[in-house]
């Protein structure tokens, strides 16, 4: 039975061409019976005389009915059978994922429409598949081409895809996640990140785009997120990240020095407006009084000219505007000349002002000569504003060897009230002051002496570094590269 099933004569009998000719064959053959029944009595009585022929008749008869059925099932295997098969074959090649697969079937009737709408058929999708392939990889491209982190998480808060960044981004944060796995404990996305958690449930919750910054250790990041909707349910969210750190800061920066700047003006121009008024109605009635009054007003202009010119400079010198007089210079004669200009200044003070220099020259090949001078100038000026009578100054020049190149060393060395540790980070910022009690007016300073310092210094490819110990003084020093370096 199981060989009758495998053969060919079974696939015969299964198939379509197979039954209908198994029908015939049996339709003929019943013919044949009742022909038989009610003609064989008639047959014996009437040809009484012919018997064996007329009923060899009957059997070459049932014979021919039979071989013609089967011709005629042969007949139709080649016109059915076989473009049904082949039609059955493509079917197969499609499903496995060849969607160019084509049917050659040349016929008029039914059949041939039926291959002909399903050669159209694939060819219509062969197009549609080729058209998402190439959606597929030019999203793709898009993807791996931002910059921004992208992660689409599925309906349980698993990530199902993401872009370079995003993958990057979600290993830097895995470094992070047993801290923050202790807090998902019990939440229904423990899945996704931490910093994304709450914005990943309000979004599926309600349903609608989120966006918000999160801040990651030292580090601040703005999150869009959107859910993925199919027929009113959520299957998940796309969240587009980036990282905003710097604007963060920039802006913070500028809160600040705008609060900074209207202080700082505001100061000066109270007392101009204050003692000026003091002027004009006379409340002032010596000429002692009145002189000092006005050289308040004076000194206070001067103040807010120097802010003025500090802060241009600032600005200047951050946007790239100033282009430096690069020449040879020899910092061992610009050091004896700001020395002798404060000099005066310092004994005025009771403090006492050193220089201490080689013999040879402490020559650079490329500086500008006005800057590093600018530069000299504010240390000093800081130097003594913050050194008591008594006090010493001094400033030293050599030449050093760092890493293996050669530097011009400067120090500017006093014994001041000195700087706080943990304000010395800070002091290179606009406007930082390092003893907050202190009143600018008293000290004469700006607040943007040592960051002009510092973006010279930058701007020349040195560096500087300030070593201060409270209540014994600060020594700032400063190393200047003997070749000149191009950026």
């Amino acid at each position: 039975m199981k060989f009758f099933r495998n053969s060919w004569i079974g696939n015969l009998l299964h198939s379509v061409v197979g039954k209908l000719w198994l029908t015939i064959i049996v339709l003929v053959a019943i013919v044949l019976l009742i022909l038989g029944v009610f003609l064989l009595q008639y047959i014996d009585f009437a040809f009484a005389d012919n018997q064996q022929k007329i009923k060899l008749v009957f059997i070459v008869v049932a014979v021919i009915g039979f071989l013609m059925s089967t011709f005629f099932a042969f007949f139709l295997s080649s016109k059915i059978q076989q473009p049904l098969l082949q039609l059955k074959k493509a079917a197969d090649s499609i499903s496995q994922g060849d969607y160019k697969t084509q049917v050659n079937i040349v016929s008029s009737d039914e059949i041939g429409q039926l291959a002909n709408t399903f050669n159209h058929m694939t060819g219509q999708l062969d197009k549609l598949i080729h058209d998402l392939s190439h959606e597929k990889e030019h999203l793709s491209s898009i993807l791996r081409s931002m910059g921004d982190a992208v992660i689409t998480f599925d309906a349980e808060g698993k990530v199902i895809l993401t872009n370079p960044p995003g993958q990057i981004l979600l290993t830097r944060w895995n470094d992070f996640e047993q801290d923050w796995h202790d807090l998902a404990e019990g939440s229904p996305y423990s899945s996704v990140p931490g910093p994304l958690r709450d914005t990943f449930q309000t979004v599926l919750t309600e349903g609608r785009d989120f966006t918000e910054r999160v801040q990651v250790h030292n580090s601040v990041w703005s999150v869009a997120m959107a859910p993925l909707i199919t027929e009113g349910i959520s299957r998940g969210a796309v969240a587009v990240i980036r990282n905003v750190t710097e604007e963060h800061k920039l802006e913070k920066l500028r809160r600040d020095f705008v609060a900074n700047v209207s202080h700082e003006i505001r100061t000066p121009l109270s007392m101009l407006q204050g003692y000026s008024e003091a002027l004009l109605d006379d409340i002032v009635a010596s000429p002692e009084e009145r002189k000092e009054l006005v050289q308040v007003i004076y000194d206070e202009s001067l103040r807010m000219g120097r802010l003025v010119n500090d802060f241009l400079d600032m600005a200047r010198m951050e946007a790239g505007h100033v282009e430096l007089n690069l020449q040879q210079v020899d910092l061992r004669q610009l050091v004896k000349r700001v020395h002798r200009k404060f000099q005066v200044y310092a004994k005025e003070r009771e403090v006492s002002l050193y220089a201490t220099l080689p013999e040879e020259p402490l020559t650079v090949m490329g500086a500008d000569e006005d800057r590093i001078e600018q530069v000299m100038t504010n240390l000093l000026d800081n130097a003594l504003r913050h050194t008591p009578s008594g006090k010493n100054i001094s400033i030293s020049g050599e030449l050093a060897d760092v890493n293996g190149r050669g530097y011009v060393l400067l120090k500017v060395k006093d014994e001041g009230q000195g700087i706080p540790s943990e304000d010395v980070p800070y002091i290179f910022e606009r406007f930082y002051k390092a003893d907050k009690a202190r009143k600018r007016g008293a000290s004469g300073g700006t607040g943007l002496g040592l960051a002009i310092v510092k973006n010279i210094v930058t701007q020349h490819h040195g560096r500087i570094e300030v070593d201060s110990v409270l209540g014994k003084g600060t020594t700032f020093t400063l190393l200047l590269p003997v070749e000149t370096r191009h950026s």
